[in-house]
């Protein structure tokens, strides 16, 4: 824990059915440096989470949570989570995301260094150390995946070894790092977004605003990945590609021709039957063995 107030750190975790990771990924944030206030909001689990929070809660009073009902989405409970929180600098922490004791300490060191409002992500590897791809994007780009979709679909963007703090358009959602007064500019996550996109969302406003968006090379984090999605695989394929659709209305339609929002819309709810069908077909053959 900080002395100086100006250095809290608020982590935010919003879970759903995320009993599997979430004991670690707790014990890791209360752990880790300059780490406050610790917001946990629960989205109707059933597996046990609710009981791994409350234990949490009672052992450590930086822990609170809320548990809701229903499961209104991430970004709905980001922004419940930040809400909840005081503290000037907010860590959103996905329940399957393992940090270092020092990682929030050192990621608010690197903005600090920016010179102006940042909002940083960290180099993601999962169990084998293999990096995640999400962790550095650019932009979709829609005109691109008209005319070249299996490869204008791909976001990555390589790394910069030579970089401590890589500049990219977009981070992944699996952990990200703001000053509140940021997040408090950009009035938070669009709720619109149910699942997926509202990261690429969040960076595209943030740097509209002026904001540095990056990546700290230099920090290195475990993401299980998917932990709590992979039981409704068709449900997260669904709102995945009702996010894209939601983040080119919002930002590109407006631009594009009747023709090119047409192929936008066709592309995007293709794409998403061939993944039904994909998933639809590995379980029948999984009950057919």
């Amino acid at each position: 824990m900080t002395d100086a107030p100006e250095a809290a750190i608020a982590a935010i975790v919003v879970s759903h059915e995320s009993a599997s990771t979430l004991e670690r990924c707790l014990q890791r944030l209360r752990a880790a440096r300059e780490v406050v206030e610790i917001r946990v909001i629960d989205n109707a689990s059933l597996d046990g989470t609710l009981d791994i929070i409350q234990r949490h809660a009672a052992q450590d009073p930086r822990v609170r949570f809320i548990g809701n009902p229903d499961n209104p989405g991430f970004a709905v409970g980001c922004n419940q989570g930040a809400r909840e929180s005081t503290a000037p600098w907010l860590a959103f922490v996905n329940p399957d995301l393992m940090v270092e004791a020092d990682t929030l300490a050192r990621l608010r060191a690197h903005a600090l260094s920016v010179g102006s409002d940042a909002l940083l992500g960290v180099d993601l590897v999962d169990e084998a150390g293999v990096r995640d791809e999400a962790a550095r994007r650019r932009d979709p780009d829609f005109g691109a995946m008209l005319r070249a979709p299996g490869r204008a679909s791909k976001l990555a963007v390589p790394i910069r070894e030579d970089q401590a703090l890589q500049p990219v358009q977009a981070i992944s959602g699996a952990l990200m790092l703001m000053p509140r007064a940021l997040f408090d500019r950009l009035d938070g996550f669009d709720e619109d977004y149910r699942l997926h996109a509202e990261d690429l969302d969040l960076c595209r406003r943030a740097r509209e605003a002026g904001a540095f968006v990056g990546v700290a090379n230099d920090i290195r984090v475990l993401h299980v990945r998917g932990v709590s999605s992979r039981a409704r695989p068709v449900f997260v394929e669904w709102h995945k590609h009702r996010g894209l659709w939601r983040y080119f209305r919002k930002f590109e339609s407006a631009r594009r021709g009747l023709p090119a929002r047409t192929g936008v819309f066709a592309m995007i709810w293709l794409r998403f039957l061939v993944r039904f069908m994909r998933t639809f077909g590995s379980r029948m053959n999984g009950e057919t063995r």
